[in-house]
């Protein structure tokens, strides 16, 4: 039987179970064996307009069903599918269009202007109702397009933190490995309800929750957007098991006023990544009753590497990432100026590279192992702790400081909403910390209130030698602090130090 690798899945599953329904979003329900005849018909129809194996087919806009018909259909001919994020401009789409260079941009009704900006008419726009009649096209017995695993099956572009975003080639097989390692750590049931709230052009939304709870024959509740307040409605009305997430959507449903009554007792655990959420979010949830699971990854990684299991170890450690994926292997490489290692990473769910750029892709590995840029270290148990980015760890009279382990003490405090710390130039010691912190309603925080209160639960030199007040921190497109902009933005003339 021809090897058709993750654009079968929906496939295989019509002829396991039928009718049972894969995909629901506010007033529409597809089942299996449907969304298998529409996936099957848009792959023709990519067919007859000349789309070939390896050609990409880009998708913007927000998180729906058609846009896991067009990542299966594409990949069901051997294309590249490319979601791109809605919350870029135009002209920083237009540098991963001119960069991907795809053959087809489908997009929804929201985002037709937003793409003809970007693609400049250099590019096939296809709107939802030309996507639609392409789904309607007679569509003949496909031709054994005999796609495997070593095929190249998406590229996500990487948040550009550092840069120029770069997009992480993920072949079917990385997709599929990252599939079989989550379910080796969650039991995913085909009774489940996943509630798709990550945005799909993230790796955690195609490889936490979707790609698994497909896999099992389960049904994933698309929400477009995500709102705090339809998010708790959609648990309780829609009977949601589980969803994955970042930190900050955490927080916001936690915090939002209808979270201490809501109906969460359908939730059997949330996934979440992307930096470690604060204790008392975790607690808001445990007090709930929901077990966080936290993961660690990277879109390189398809994304995961680390994740959390059920049991009382979560429980116990809720802003722990978790131990090591079973088929992924990890090793410390030292630090060459002592502190924590830095993590490589090697398994059948590590990207093969990036596009168009082979000397990225070059300093990226090392031999089989990919570095990940962040020092992490694992307690006796096996269980994870990140300390944050090797190149964030600020050097202060020849010690190492982690902005993670300062953020965490930080968040902790009464006063302090979120906080972040970078290092910036002293004549004395080289560096020292400086925290952006976000106060607490009402509150009113000071360098000398919060070093006195984190005297004894870190070490004198990581205590921040400057604080500044501010009402929100930068983030990217997908919630993760922009280091830089805060190192570019500390003023000439700093605080006196305390």
């Amino acid at each position: 039987m021809p090897d058709y690798g993750i654009g079968s899945w929906p496939w295989r599953q019509a002829r396991i179970r039928p009718h049972k329904v894969a995909f629901t979003q506010p007033g529409h329900a597809l089942s299996y064996v449907r969304l298998a005849e529409r996936v099957e018909r848009l792959a023709a129809a990519l067919l007859a307009r000349r789309i070939r194996r390896g050609h990409r087919v880009a998708y913007l806009g927000f998180n729906d069903i058609a846009a896991l018909e067009v990542f299966f259909a594409a990949a069901r001919i051997g294309a590249i599918f490319v979601p791109l994020n809605t919350r870029l401009t135009g002209s920083e789409l237009s540098v991963l269009l001119q960069d991907s260079t795809p053959s087809l941009l489908f997009h929804d009704s929201g985002h037709h202007q937003l793409a003809q900006e970007a693609s400049h008419g250099l590019v096939w726009l296809v709107g939802p109702d030309e996507r639609e009649a392409m789904t309607a096209e007679p569509s003949p017995e496909l031709v054994d397009t005999d796609v495997g695993l070593g095929d190249d099956a998406v590229i996500l572009y990487t948040s550009g933190t550092t840069g120029v975003p770069k997009g992480a080639v993920l072949t079917h097989g990385n997709l599929t490995f990252n599939t079989m390692n989550q379910l080796a750590h969650v039991d995913v049931l085909s009774t489940d309800t996943a509630l798709v709230v990550a945005p799909l052009f993230h790796a955690a939304g195609l490889g936490q929750v979707t790609l698994p709870t497909l896999f099992k024959g389960g049904t994933l509740a698309v929400s477009p957007r995500f709102q705090a307040a339809q998010a708790l409605t959609d648990i309780a009305e829609r009977h949601i098991t589980s969803f994955a997430a970042v930190p900050t959507i955490l927080k916001m449903m936690c915090d939002h006023p209808a979270f201490p009554t809501a109906d969460l007792s359908s939730l059997r655990y949330v996934i979440y990544g992307g930096s470690p959420a604060s204790q008392d979010v975790a607690r808001a949830w445990q007090q709930r009753g929901v077990t966080l699971l936290q993961g660690y990854g990277m879109t390189e990684a398809s994304p995961g590497v680390t994740l959390a299991v059920l049991g009382d170890a979560a429980m116990a450690k809720p802003v722990s990432p978790g131990v090591p994926h079973f088929f992924t292997d990890v090793h410390q490489r030292p630090c060459e100026a002592g502190g924590a290692p830095e993590l490589l990473v090697s398994g059948l769910n590590v990207f093969r590279g990036y596009w168009k750029r082979p000397a990225d892709t070059a300093a990226a590995m090392e031999g089989r192992w990919l570095r990940t840029g962040d020092a992490v270290t694992f307690d006796k148990d096996g269980w994870a702790t990140v300390a944050g980015r090797i190149k964030d760890v600020i050097i202060s009279g020849g010690e190492n400081i982690y902005p993670a382990e300062v953020e965490a003490r930080l968040d902790a405090l009464p006063d302090v909403r979120e906080s972040a710390v970078v290092g910036v130039p002293d004549e004395r010691w080289g560096e020292v910390g400086l925290a952006y912190v976000v106060p607490a309603s009402g509150a009113a925080p000071t360098v000398e209130g919060l070093r006195q209160e984190l005297s004894g639960q870190l070490a004198p030199y990581k205590l921040p030698r400057y604080v500044r007040v501010v009402d929100h921190l930068p983030r990217n497109a997908t919630g993760k602090i922009m280091r830089k902009a805060l190192r570019d933005r500390h003023p000439d003339r700093l605080p006196a130090r305390s």
